[in-house]
């Protein structure tokens, strides 16, 4: 029986050849054979000229994601164990480890894993599976994990909005192991912080903002300092570490404003001079801007405001309105930490963003620094896409 395949339309195999990992349904002329959601098909053009194997996801707006452009490979357990160790080898070559006990050890398309990532918290593997193709071979997958990473816990947390998109329920819980601790305390740059595994964001923490907390400190020394839509405080703790004067944490969330006090207390900053506030973080800086309230240093790190390109126009007007109330509660001399982690906005655009913010709130800004997600969230050069988090440090 011959293998099940699609055969892409004229002149949309490009994106094959130039490796990368998705193929959009609208790129697909004809599917031969029935194959099964998740299971592996052959990727050929019109003229029958094979390009590789894929997984299928017959629901799904990518139709299919590519395991490898060798047709002759075989998608199996030493294939999957072989990319599987690759990962892990990385984050061993860049150490890691000597930083953090919480680090990303598959970061899906950049690791040639697409739908799969695990994120390590002390000795517990957090697994988040999201595409049709992962969810086929889970077993096999989740065996290879506990081998290769050797963590005692391996916990699930495949509980979000993109697996219905490939026809999957969502699932959460232990998988593997033994009962995770959580809260857990894990250690990122001699500082401490408590995580929710079970029902915290992402896989509980945000650990691609590891190098960015750590590069606020020599800006905030005897500074005043907001950190907006802090979450669990985690820029908090690194401008006390940094010597800032003060600190105003504000969140829309009760429960994590909660946690920010835990993470500075844990840190040994209860004393310091450190203000909670809940509040809609966009009508706080406006209430900020009409009391000529001022700070010398501003933190925005918004959540996803745009996760497709077909959002960014009115993402973009998010991020404007955002930065521009920044730019105006800045004392002169003032530093912005300015993020986007919306995949539908480009570093350009975002860069475009914030030049106009500053120009309408009248202030002339010079770019510091560009940031971008740590060095265990890689990007492959072929995955763009995989470029998600984006920062600029704008001094005024």
């Amino acid at each position: 029986m011959s293998q099940p395949k699609i055969i892409l339309r004229e002149g949309r195999d490009k994106s094959v050849r130039l490796h990368h990992p998705w193929i959009f349904s609208s790129a697909i002329k004809s599917v031969e054979g029935d194959p099964e959601q998740g299971s592996t098909i052959l990727v050929s053009n019109e003229v029958g000229e094979k390009l590789g194997l894929a997984s299928y996801s017959p629901g799904s707006q990518i139709r299919a994601r590519m395991w490898c452009w060798n047709p002759d490979e075989k998608i199996d357990r030493d294939f999957f164990a072989a990319r599987i160790q690759k990962a892990f080898d990385l984050r061993k070559e860049i150490h890691i480890s000597d930083k953090t006990s919480a680090y990303r050890a598959i970061h899906g398309e950049s690791d040639e894993l697409s739908g799969l990532v695990v994120d390590i918290y002390n000795e517990t593997a957090v697994v988040q599976i999201t595409t049709a193709g992962m969810e086929y071979h889970r077993k096999e997958i989740i065996d290879l994990i506990s081998e290769i990473s050797g963590c005692s816990s391996i916990y699930e947390r495949s509980d979000v909005d993109v697996r219905e998109l490939e026809g999957l329920s969502p699932f959460k819980g232990l998988i593997r192991g033994k009962p995770i601790e959580n809260p857990m305390i894990i250690e990122e740059n001699g500082l401490k912080f408590e995580v929710d595994l079970e029902n915290g964001q992402k896989t509980g923490f945000f650990l691609d903002q590891r190098a960015n907390r750590e590069a606020i400190k020599p800006y905030v020394h005897g500074k005043t300092v907001l950190n907006c839509f802090c979450y669990t405080g985690a820029f908090s703790a690194y401008a006390f570490a940094g010597g800032a004067s003060s600190v105003l944490s504000m969140d829309s969330s009760a429960p994590a404003l909660e946690q920010v006090q835990k993470n500075l207390a844990i840190n040994g900053f209860g004393n310091c001079q450190s203000e909670i506030m809940e509040a809609d973080v966009f009508v706080a800086l406006r209430k900020f801007r009409d009391s000529r309230k001022s700070f010398d240093v501003i933190i925005l790190d918004p959540p996803k405001f745009a996760p497709t390109i077909a959002q960014a126009e009115r993402a973009s007007r998010g991020y404007k309105d955002i930065n521009l109330l920044a730019f105006k509660l800045l004392k002169p001399g003032g530093i912005l930490f300015t993020f986007s982690c919306s995949g539908g906005i480009s570093r350009e655009l975002f860069q475009k963003i914030v030049a106009g913010a500053a120009q309408d709130a009248g202030v002339n800004a010079r770019i510091l620094a560009q940031l971008s997600q740590g060095p265990d969230h890689p990007i492959s050069l072929n995955f763009p896409e995989g470029m998600y988090l984006k920062g600029l440090v704008c001094k005024i």
